[in-house]
């Protein structure tokens, strides 16, 4: 589902990397929030996490709409914070629905 365009990919000895700099923020953040799952004991509501998902959006609409550009940091950085808002949003919606059930 990547785009892979060279300009929005980050390269390592020469050779692209097969995702984009967001897709890459994306993986991070989601084993970042695994890891938080598992061993941290810290939990927010969901309306935060949610809000970790809305950077990507707006850089994203930014560069869609309002031509305004962005850069591999930027894109690495709104992408972690959508992945690790996305999966902790999705633990928190699973176990909402199982407590619900039981």
């Amino acid at each position: 589902m990547c785009h892979q365009l060279p300009e929005r990919s980050f390269y390592y000895k020469g050779s692209q990397f097969p995702i984009c700099a967001r897709c890459t923020g994306v993986i991070i953040g989601q084993l970042l929030a695994i890891i938080s799952i598992v061993s941290l004991p810290i939990r927010f509501g969901l309306i935060t996490y949610i809000s970790f998902m809305l950077p990507a959006s707006v850089d994203w609409l930014f560069q869609e709409f309002i031509k305004i550009k962005s850069n591999n940091l930027r894109r690495i950085v709104t992408g972690s914070l959508l992945g690790f808002g996305y999966v902790v949003s999705c633990f928190h919606l699973i176990s909402f629905v199982l407590n619900y059930l039981k």
